[in-house]
Formats: structure tokens, sequence, C-alpha cells
């Protein structure tokens, strides 16, 4: 468990200093853009993130899982990878104006040309982080992901301020992709084009149940944009794209950061026949994820209205943040708990889960959406905490349901309580300002996390463990 805990904070690290730079870059984006140039951005990188699911279907679980030498399976799924990436560039080339035209938004086709030139750049940074992940070595991680995501923000900012418009950010994309795999070389992992029969064969098995899963998990995340763009036009999706870039920070941060982790490292369990020890992990993943990311969005839904500061354009995203932050947390949890489904071999369950999620969100949304965009965020809500339930049983009846995750609701409960709290009483006090909503959001921290502690007293007992 000791490299566990590593591997989670290096990966914790990388996605800090790689995520953290691209929600400073929605931030300012936010500051110079329209709703609409803002919607525009948020369509684009919608559909260029399927094209990257489509390319690098399994790519993680295969190489993280593999039996074989994993140089080998390397190479052959670079060679699929990048092959998949250069055709989705040219297809997305070709269509483009059929995909701006499908969203009545033609200022979308020529951002979508140029986001898909670094698909393929996109697909050999794929397999060169699988590597590093299947080892859990995310220390050399840091370069290749987090660097080359820092490239394209400082890019995509500098152009912002410049006038550039929505093309920044494209742009910086671009950046981010190109420099990836370079910087992967730079840190030793080199991977050569292959093809190895019986890898090829393990793959494709894999990737024919993972890789529609994969699909469906990408649509989960991007289906919402489209509707909103449909229905409501590009300037609902800004402001919607606000709320929901915001509250997927602390899923970034806290939740695919243990997830990252948790799913080599249950595949390592079951490798070395420790199934058993499955519960045990999945129970001390859960209770961080729940307890974390619990406190970052209470903070975060407390100060809700603080997107004001960006601009009173963008008011009428917060309501829509608060509910997104409910939801959030409810995909956090499925997220982790997906990778022990995986991990553990039951492929076909984790897939049947996405489907339903899938299906349902896109009732809810066929309902839903011409309603606003905050019914759009109170739909994710109720759909993501339905498809909880199920995920549950999954893992229950395979025996590695999370044993006692009541405890870390109360620590989250006692928190979020404490937070509201004293985000009224100090109403007014900070002001509407910048290092006013900087310190607040410090005292919401400070008095959530004495809460939780008081309220669960195995976090402290955990952290000191991992402390020793």
């Amino acid at each position: 468990m000791t490299g566990a805990v590593r591997g989670s904070l290096w990966l914790f690290l990388v996605n800090l200093v790689g995520k953290g730079g691209q929600a400073a870059v929605t931030l300012v984006l936010a500051a110079f853009l329209t709703e609409e140039g803002l919607g525009l951005v948020a369509l684009t990188v919608s559909v260029v993130n399927i094209g990257q699911v489509v390319q690098s279907m399994g790519v993680y679980d295969v190489i993280s899982r593999t039996g074989l030498d994993p140089r080998r399976v390397a190479g052959t799924m670079l060679t699929l990878s990048v092959g998949a990436g250069v055709a989705l560039a040219l297809l997305l080339a070709v269509s483009a104006d059929a995909i701006a035209a499908a969203l009545d938004a033609p200022a979308v086709a020529p951002l979508v040309r140029l986001a898909a030139l670094g698909l393929p750049f996109t697909a050999a940074g794929g397999v060169q982080l699988a590597l590093l992940h299947r080892d859990l070595d995310f220390r050399r991680r840091m370069l290749p992901d987090a660097g080359a995501a820092v490239l394209g923000a400082v890019l995509t900012i500098g152009l912002a301020a410049l006038g550039s418009g929505p093309v920044s950010l494209v742009l910086g994309l671009l950046c981010t992709a190109v420099a990836q795999p370079l910087l992967g070389m730079a840190v030793g992992v080199r991977v050569r084009p292959a093809w190895d029969p019986d890898a090829a064969v393990e793959a494709v098995r894999w990737i024919r149940v993972v890789g529609p899963g994969a699909l469906v998990a990408v649509l989960l995340v991007n289906v919402d944009y489209l509707a909103v763009g449909h229905v409501l036009g590009a300037e609902a999706v800004g402001v919607y794209s606000l709320a929901y870039r915001i509250a997927w920070v602390p899923y970034v941060l806290v939740a695919v950061v243990l997830g990252g982790v948790a799913f080599p490292l249950c595949a390592r369990l079951v490798r070395e026949g420790r199934r058993t020890e499955l519960a045990a992990a999945a129970g001390r993943f859960t209770h961080a994820a729940l307890v974390v990311t619990g406190g970052l969005y209470a903070v975060v839904a407390a100060m809700a209205d603080r997107v004001a500061l960006f601009g009173e354009r963008w008011a009428p995203a917060a309501l829509p943040l608060v509910l997104l932050c409910g939801y959030g947390l409810g995909f956090g949890l499925l997220h982790l708990w997906y990778q022990v489904i995986r991990a553990a071999g039951h492929a076909r369950r984790y897939l049947v889960l996405e489907l339903t999620h899938l299906v349902a969100l896109v009732v809810a949304l066929g309902v839903a959406t011409r309603f606003g965009v905050v019914a759009v965020a109170a739909a994710q809500l109720v759909v993501v905490w339905l498809v909880v339930v199920p995920t549950w049983v999954v893992l229950a009846r395979d025996g590695t349901a999370p044993p006692h995750p009541w405890r870390a609701v109360s620590a989250v409960a006692a928190g979020a309580v404490c937070c509201f709290a004293l985000s009224r009483l100090l109403g007014g006090l900070a002001g509407p300002t910048l290092p006013g909503a900087v310190g607040e959001g410090l005292v919401l921290v400070f008095g959530y996390t004495a809460a939780a502690l008081l309220a669960d007293r195995r976090t402290v007992r955990e952290l000191r463990e991992v402390r020793r």
C-alpha cells in the first residue's frame, strides 16, 4: 500500500499542475471571451475529446493488465492507436462542416479541423503514459503530462490576452498534444511501433468490451454540451461550461488521481492471486474520495455565487454550479468503483453500468434541456446518483464493496453543514473581490476539515498511518 500512497501523491501533484493549469485557462477565458466564445470552445473540446477516446480505447487497461511483455504490447498499441488517430483526424477534417451544422454553430468547423491535428500526437503520448501507469511511476509522468499541459496553458492565456478569441484554446490544445510525446521521450519513455500477433489478439479481445465502455464514458461527459448547444445555443453552452468546468476540478484532482492509482493496484492484486484484499483497498480509496472530494465540493457550492467575480454575465452559472457539485461527487464515486470492477475482470458489468447511465442521461436531457441550463444540471445530479445504487450492488455481489462507507458519509455531512453555516455567517464581510473570495475559501476549508475530522476519527488514524 506504500507504493499506492506514494503514487497517489505524485499523481495528485501531476493533476494539480496539469489540471490546475486547465482550470486557470477556463477562468482566464471567462474574463476574455463572451458567453458565445466560451461556448464555441466547449463544443470544440467535446468533439475532439470523443476522438481522443476512440483512438485510445483500452490502451491503459490492456497495458496495465497484460501478462505478456509490456513493451511489445505497448508497441502494438502504439501502431493501433496512432493509426486510429490519423484516420480520425482526416475524418474530422472532412466532416467538420456537417458537425458544425448539426450543432447549429458554423464557427466551430475551423476550430475542430485545427484541434483534430493533435490526435495522432495524443495517441502516442497516451501509450507512453500507460507504461508509466502500469508501474505506478507517476513521478516520471510529471514532465510529459503536467509539463505539456502547462505549455499549452501558457500559450492559450497569452493568445487570449492578445485578443485571439476561441482559437487561443485550440492552439493551446495542439501545443499540449505535440509536446506530450516529445517530453515523454525526454524522460526515457521510448516506444517503437511494433506488431505482435499475440498482443494484438489480447488487445482486440479486451478492447471490444472496454473500448465501447470508454466511448460511453466520454459521451457521458460531453453529451450535455452537445444537447445544450443544439437546443439552447452557444451562449447557453458558455454559461453551462463555466459551471461544469469549475465543478470538474475536485473530481479531477481527487477522484481521477485515486482511480488512476486504484486500477493498477487492484489489477496487481488480481494478478498476484490476492482478490480477497480488493474490498479493503476499495474501502480506503472510497473513504479518501468521499471525505476529500466532498470537502472541496462543499466549499465550491457554498461560494458558487462568486462566479460573478468574472463578470456579471456569468451570474446565471451559480445555481447550475451548486447542482453540478453534487453531480461531481457522485460521478467521482462511480469513476473509482468502475476501476475496481474493471480490475477484477468484470469489463462487461462495467459496460452495462456505463450504458445504463448514458441511456438514462440522454432520456433526462431530452426532457430537461429545453427548460434551461439549471434543468440540465439537475438532470445530471439525479441520474448520477440513481446509477450509484446499482454500482454498489455489483460491488457487493462480487465481495469487493467498500466496508463501512457511512463513516465517511457522516464526516462529509458534518463538514458540509459547518461549511455552509460559516458561509452564511460570513455573509458579505469578505466583499466582492478576489482576495476576499480567497480568504473566505480558506476559512471554509478549515471549517470543513475540523468538522469532518471530529465526526470521523478513522480519518485521523488513516492520516497518521499514511504519514508513518
